[in-house]
């Protein structure tokens, strides 16, 4: 099995320090900076900070030699609170499931239900269990021109997108995010199918990271 650099033999790849882009402190200037300059840096240390406070330390890979590749660089995750909310939303889907088949089986004497609502709870039960896997191999990275999304430990995804092409950065949360503090951020772009939607992000890491990327887009935009 193959590893990604740095990364422990679990698949398990720690989150290395420094800044939020992954400039060279020791590259170059060269003449294009005039024209194209880099990534917009988030200005104070406060403000990078807040990507990182109370978010998972580190991003888990799949097992398999076969799985998309983790890049080097800083990976940014969501947070704990994440799991929560989807376990709460879950198994609330899950008890009303049963209810509504013990009511339809019982009361109605509905035998048929047992096998659909059966196979439903077997996914759902399934769904509940590997949330918590499923919530730390989320992660982004802050590139020079583009901002990477993965996801997925069954079904992995992994997305660039492109600062220049954001159209809309949006922030989101219904009730139980706001009740445990967090939102999701919703990149647009022209193509629908670049789009990402970040989940689980605390409010403050959302509003940093919106200002951030609405900068580094606008600079782009107008090559200034």
């Amino acid at each position: 099995m193959t590893n990604s650099p740095g990364a422990s033999p679990d698949g398990v790849v720690p989150r290395p320090s420094g800044p939020l882009t992954n400039d060279a402190p020791d590259a170059a200037p060269s003449a294009a900076e005039d024209v194209a300059p880099v990534a917009v840096p988030v200005a104070d240390a406060e403000t990078r900070g807040a990507l990182d406070d109370g978010t998972f330390d580190r991003v888990i890979e799949p097992a398999s030699p076969n799985r998309l590749e983790l890049e080097n660089g800083l990976w940014h995750q969501v947070s704990p609170k994440y799991v929560w909310v989807q376990l709460i939303s879950m198994g609330s889907v899950l008890l009303i499931t049963v209810v509504v088949a013990l009511v339809l089986a019982l009361v109605l004497h509905q035998a048929w239900v047992w096998i659909p609502g059966g196979i439903f709870l077997v996914i759902l039960v399934w769904m509940i269990a590997i949330t918590p896997r499923q919530a730390r191999a989320i992660g982004y990275q802050l590139r020079d021109d583009d901002l990477v999304f993965r996801r997925g430990i069954l079904w992995q995804r992994l997305v660039a997108v492109p600062y220049g092409r954001m159209q809309l950065v949006d922030i989101t949360h219904g009730p139980l995010d706001r009740g445990f503090g967090i939102a999701q951020l919703k990149l647009v772009t022209a193509a629908a199918a670049t789009g990402v939607t970040i989940p689980g992000l605390p409010q403050a890491t959302a509003e940093s990271l919106r200002d951030h990327l609405v900068a580094v887009a606008e600079s782009r935009r107008t090559g200034l």
